[in-house]
């Protein structure tokens, strides 16, 4: 028999979907890009905190699923945070975890002087002008005029007899706080005749600076006061009217840590800081606070 013929070579080609030339690489790829972008906003939001809080974050890392304060390096020893002694200010709080604790004292804080400044006596001329409040920065108490009632003389920094008494009172209770405290003045937009040697710049910071002097010698502790800023008629407490007396007022804030640490990340940015301590008192605006030309 001869040879045998050689059989032809027959190529299949199979033409499949798309998904079948892929197969399920691109799962794989996907999710290592959402690993990444989870990642990357973890550093993103670490980047923004303070060093406290990075701390904490690295210390729960170093002992993952580990809650112990004292372990992971956190700003309160394990079993919670620590007694507060009668008469010793509450210990600081820094870190993000305690933000609500920090909101319940000062909202405590706030109750408490709504409700002693109702039962006291002595405070019912000027107590309605008292304005207590909690946001975002923290306790904002505000001593605002009104017409016929005032806490400082008309048009200078002398505070009257009842207004230092409230002062004093509102000093004793932040005392007792480990917050820093920013005092503001506040005018309404009524000009001074010679506004070019004194006018409401120097007014307000001087009615902050008179109110800083009563507390600290009533009640707050050495260096609580971190700051005195005056600013005149650039943030009015009624707005549809510039000269409504309610826009003369002084503003004691009883800063959250959050808003110090905001305000000392700009610092180190180079931003500065608002005015410093008030200029020394000036001349008296004439009577009446209405001193216009």
């Amino acid at each position: 028999m001869g040879p045998k013929p050689e059989q032809p070579i027959i190529i299949v080609r199979r033409r499949g979907g798309h998904a079948g030339h892929h197969g399920g690489a691109w799962k794989v790829a996907y999710a290592d890009f959402v690993t990444a972008m989870m990642a990357f906003f973890l550093v993103m939001w670490l980047v923004t905190q303070s060093k406290d809080v990075r701390a904490a974050v690295a210390g729960y890392f170093r002992e993952p699923g580990v809650f112990n304060y004292e372990k992971s390096n956190g700003m309160l020893p394990a079993g919670g945070p620590p007694g507060i002694e009668a008469g010793q200010p509450s210990p600081k709080v820094t870190a993000a975890g305690d933000a609500a604790m920090e909101r319940q004292r000062l909202l405590q804080t706030a109750e408490h002087i709504r409700t002693e400044l109702a039962q006291v006596p002595d405070f019912a001329p000027l107590r309605d002008q008292v304005e207590v409040t909690v946001t975002s920065e923290g306790l904002r108490i505000e001593l605002v005029e009104r017409a016929g009632s005032s806490f400082f003389a008309n048009g200078s920094a002398v505070l009257l007899g009842s207004s230092q008494r409230i002062l004093k009172f509102i000093a004793a209770e932040l005392g007792k706080l480990s917050n820093d405290v920013v005092i503001e003045g506040h005018t309404d937009s009524r000009k001074y005749v010679n506004g070019e040697v004194y006018g409401n710049w120097e007014l307000s910071a001087d009615r902050a600076n008179a109110a800083r002097r009563v507390m600290e010698h009533e009640g707050l502790r050495p260096g609580q006061v971190r700051a005195i800023r005056g600013f005149a008629d650039t943030q009015l407490h009624v707005t549809s009217d510039p000269l409504d007396p309610r826009n003369r007022r002084v503003s004691i804030v009883v800063r959250s840590q959050t808003a110090k640490e905001l305000e000392e990340a700009f610092a180190k940015a180079g931003e500065g800081h608002p005015a410093g301590p008030g200029h020394p008192a000036g001349p008296e605006r004439p009577s009446s606070e209405d001193h216009r030309p």
